[in-house]
């Protein structure tokens, strides 16, 4: 049988290596993309191919349309793709809106939703039956920043989020007869880089303390949900987000 072709943005530290082992372990081929970080790129290649399975390397940048082109286009070379995860996103700052800098505000969007909905176009491309297709699932990754809004840390990031889920809810239904589903991820407090990037390393920690199940999340924890979205169990669910996040 052909082996599934999983596309991840952001596909090689956190949430999204996490992703790329728990799929390899599944019997996926890969396609990693990645913006700067060399190292932990092919730290997770090996990782990958450990598992058996094919992981192709990708530097680009998701917020330009030159590195998604070259994203799909690498994936088209290996084979027919079978699936996307939308990975690729950062809160980037930590302060209330008024105190973030403008051109923060537009990065995190520009990163967070706009890229998300460029690569939604691109995977409805890469997998619509009327574009030369055989169907598919994407997966967004949203947070639970969608809903509950993160005053005092990121505001900008959870109204880009929210925008995500948006976006899956209606692609959802406009692709629906292409053989896509279109679902999201959206994590709760997970013990990623992401907080240090942002400049509060021992955030994780923090605020897991304080949700219902008591700690902060890992990264295989969510992975495993992804994989269950892009497996066939999943069939019948679209147009909707899991929330992964201890009870938030």
């Amino acid at each position: 049988m052909t082996r599934p072709l999983t596309l991840i943005t952001g596909g090689t530290r956190g949430i999204g290596a996490a992703t790329a082992l728990r799929l390899a372990a599944d019997g996926h081929d890969l396609v990693l993309g990645f913006r700067e970080d060399v190292e932990a790129a092919e730290e997770c290649r090996l990782a990958v191919e450990d598992e058996g399975a094919r992981c192709t390397l990708v530097r680009a940048d998701v917020t330009e349309t030159a590195g998604i082109d070259r994203l799909f286009a690498r994936a088209a070379e290996l084979g027919r793709l079978t699936g996307v995860v939308s990975n690729a996103g950062a809160t980037l700052h930590l302060a209330p809106l008024v105190e973030t800098p403008v051109a923060r505000i537009r990065e995190s969007v520009e990163l967070n939703l706009t890229s998300a909905l460029l690569v939604a176009r691109a995977a409805v491309r890469a997998l619509g039956t009327s574009y030369g297709g055989q169907g598919g699932v994407l997966v967004n990754l949203s947070s639970v920043a969608a809903s509950l809004g993160a005053p005092g840390e990121y505001v900008p990031y959870a109204a880009a989020k929210a925008g995500v889920e948006a976006l899956t809810v209606g692609l959802a239904q406009e692709v629906a007869d292409q053989g896509i589903r279109v679902v999201a991820v959206a994590p709760g407090v997970v013990r990623t880089r992401i907080h240090a990037d942002a400049g509060d390393a021992g955030r994780a920690e923090r605020i897991g303390a304080g949700v219902p199940l008591g700690r902060a999340g890992e990264p295989h924890e969510v992975a495993d949900a992804i994989a269950w979205l892009l497996s066939d169990q999943a069939s019948y669910v679209t147009g909707t987000t899991v929330r992964v996040s201890g009870g938030r």
